[in-house]
Formats: C-alpha cells, structure tokens, sequence
C-alpha cells in the first residue's frame, strides 16, 4: 500500500512539473532560471540567447503605402 502512495505522489509531482514547464514555455519565461544551466552543459548557449534577445527586439519597417499604388491603378484604367 505504501508503495502505491509513493507511486501516486511521484507521479501527482512529475505530472505538475510537467504543466508548469509547459506554462513556462508557452509564456516564455523561463531563460533567466534556465541560462546558467544551459551554458554549463552548452556553453556556447549564451550567444544564442543574446541572439534571440535582440531577434525579439527588433521592430519590422514600417508598410510601404498601399494606398498610393491603389490610387495610381484606379486613376490610370
């Protein structure tokens, strides 16, 4: 019986652990605890993350004006 308690509460804390790093992931948080971690077994992982940090960053230039091409096309047919 004590066995199966065991198993039980084993399995109860690995299920848990798995949502909250499904959480983590899908909100993105999680580097800063996971960065020290990761550059010990890679360390080439702190390039990657400075490159991800500035990829997130980055704003998109703005839309040409779509307008002005519409406009030119009703006005020459």
């Amino acid at each position: 019986m004590e066995l199966l308690i065991t198993a039980l509460v084993v399995a109860v804390v690995l299920f848990g652990l798995r949502r909250f790093a499904g959480w983590a992931r899908r909100k993105g948080i999680g580097g800063g605890v996971m960065g020290p971690i990761d550059e010990a077994w890679h360390p080439s992982a702190d390039r990657f993350r400075r490159e991800t940090a500035v990829h997130e960053q980055r704003v998109l230039p703005p839309r040409p004006a779509d307008d002005q091409t519409f406009r030119d096309r009703r006005t020459s047919g």
